[in-house]
């Protein structure tokens, strides 16, 4: 009986909360807020970034989502040729390079620059390579002042091509996730620290004022696999161990270490940088083998903490915290990428970690991206929130609605943001609803996908007053049954590929969100009252 009782208090508990009703007032004193959502998107690599379908969603994504800067892999790649010999000679050669950033800065959108990977005179001769592309991660016996000569020829090139006034706006980020010595850095952790110190010195001997972080390393982890010089593969993890993974206590990777190098050698560090991904992929030792696990829906948010409480207690404290790769999960197919449940993450995830850091990455905007190599399906679980035709997913909305939100909160709480434009004085609301039973692991193909059909519904029911009697607004819906454009193209019979009649009905369906108007009335009030189904968002925004 007191199980029963108990059971039912936490209902109703569950019940009031879900239908109180929210009262806004439009006039309200709101708190002023930064976009930290829009600061920067990943892409693949470079090279792929010279191709006519990646600049055209770039555009896409920097009209609709507002990005700023666009970070990649492979800069000094191969394919991108920043190092010929001639006459046995070292040339360098930023063509294409020029020709990259030429377009993105046509198009308002900066590089946050990952000086990666190494050219072929500074990597060893059988050197450890990385995606289909065969990107070199394995350092030369001579490699630090070949790098440094590299890295402070192309930060003079870029001062001149485009003004230090501009150079000192981007972010120079030294290297990819280096502590994954099997796949982005053959080295130990103290040889990425001098290379950090190489890069550091390259840049700041150009200007002074440009700026330059790191470490740039993998999701958080909770034991000490990478506390030696690399990464420890022999051992089972506590990951694997425990009985649940969201009571252990994560931490970044090498975040501490590399602080106090840079304070020993009194490097400057103008931003930390890492990748929060709410997962962990250990090896089991016993096959050689990784295994997902998926972490609870706070993970991302108490791991930026943690970030800040480091850095605040660093030499560093003013250093700018970049999260540069976020997505629910690392690997370029997981399944889950095109579907909806994404979308209700990344929105509550970016709203609770205002205020915590400068930017929080979403990896990818597009699914024209190749660290795998190609894929035989349209939808394939890219990290893309476009895919490679150019149909929007629902995580391309979710951007899209953050975006349409002002600068000033008027109230937050789990479900319900409510803004308002500091120009304009128009308001914007977005609600979204991550079911509370699932919020033990973030979304992932780990799960079928149909398990989260399963999830609760949600009230919304809030009501914004002192508007101008007939303020009208417009309520955008995305659901499994609008912009869901996975299930429209299963509707379709899954074509592959589509002919381009199809391509043309999906774009026009993978835009279609339920939209309707609606006006305050005559006491200058307009009450939402209605029930959100599992992982929609709404979006509610004045429009006079």
């Amino acid at each position: 009986m007191k199980i029963l009782f108990s059971t039912l208090l936490s209902l109703l508990v569950m019940f009031t909360a879900f239908s109180q009703e929210i009262k806004v007032d439009a006039n309200l004193e709101g708190e002023k807020f930064e976009h930290l959502w829009s600061k920067c998107v990943g892409a693949g690599r470079a090279n792929e970034g010279l191709r006519a379908g990646w600049l055209e969603q770039l555009e896409l994504v920097q009209q609709t989502c507002g990005f700023e800067t666009v970070r990649f892999h492979g800069l000094f790649h191969d394919d991108m040729f920043p190092v010929l010999e001639e006459k046995g000679q070292t040339v360098y050669n930023w063509q294409y390079i020029d020709d990259l950033f030429d377009r993105m800065l046509d198009l308002n959108v900066r590089p946050f620059v990952e000086l990666s990977f190494f050219p072929p005179n500074m990597a060893a001769e059988d050197s450890q390579t990385v995606f289909w592309w065969k990107a070199k991660t394995t350092p030369g016996s001579d490699y630090l002042e070949k790098w440094h000569d590299l890295v402070k020829a192309f930060t003079a090139h870029c001062v001149d091509r485009y003004g230090i006034d501009e150079v000192r706006s981007w972010y120079f980020e030294v290297w990819n996730e280096p502590n994954l010595s099997r796949a982005f850095f053959d080295g130990t952790k103290s040889q990425y620290f001098a290379l950090y110190k190489a890069s550091v010195q390259a840049v700041r001997s150009v200007d002074s004022q440009l700026k330059v972080g790191g470490p740039s390393t993998s999701n958080f982890v909770a034991d000490d696999r990478y506390e030696g010089e690399r990464e420890d593969t022999k051992g089972f993890t506590k990951t694997f161990t425990a009985e649940n993974i969201n009571e252990l206590q994560w931490r970044g990777v090498w975040i501490e270490d590399f602080l106090s190098y840079c304070e020993q050698e009194k490097l400057p560090v103008d931003f930390i940088s890492c990748h929060p991904y709410p997962t962990d992929y250990p090896l089991d030792p016993r096959t050689g083998k990784g295994k997902d696990f998926s972490r609870f829906v706070q993970s991302t948010v108490i791991d930026i903490k943690w970030l800040n409480e480091v850095v605040a207690k660093s030499a560093y404290p003013n250093a700018e915290l970049h999260l540069t790769e976020w997505n629910t999960s690392p690997n370029s197919r997981d399944a889950m990428h095109d579907f909806l449940p994404p979308a209700a993450y990344i929105v509550r995830t970016n709203l609770e970690c205002i205020g915590l850091t400068n930017s929080l990455a979403f990896w990818t905007f597009t699914d024209i991206f190749e660290e795998k190599g190609g894929a035989a399906s349209i939808f394939h679980g890219g990290f893309g929130m476009i895919n490679f035709q150019g149909l929007v997913k629902p995580s391309y909305h979710a951007y899209r609605m953050l975006h349409e939100l002002g600068d000033e909160k008027l109230f937050k709480n789990d479900y319900l943001f409510v803004s308002r434009k500091s120009g304009n004085k128009k308001l914007v609301a977005l609600a979204y609803n991550y079911p509370e039973d699932h919020y033990n692991a973030v979304p992932s193909s780990i799960k079928k996908i149909e398990k989260y059909e399963e999830g609760a519904t949600r009230q919304l029911n809030f009501t914004l007053s002192d508007l101008k009697p007939g303020t009208q607004f417009t309520i955008e819906t995305l659901d499994k049954d609008h912009g869901n454009i996975y299930n429209e193209w299963e509707k379709m019979g899954k074509p592959e590929p589509p002919t381009r009649e199809q391509i043309k009905v999906l774009k026009m369906a993978a835009n279609a969100l339920h939209t309707e108007i609606v006006e305050a009335d005559a006491s200058g009030k307009l009450t939402i009252n209605r029930e959100m189904s599992p992982w929609s968002l709404v979006l509610i925004r004045q429009i006079n």
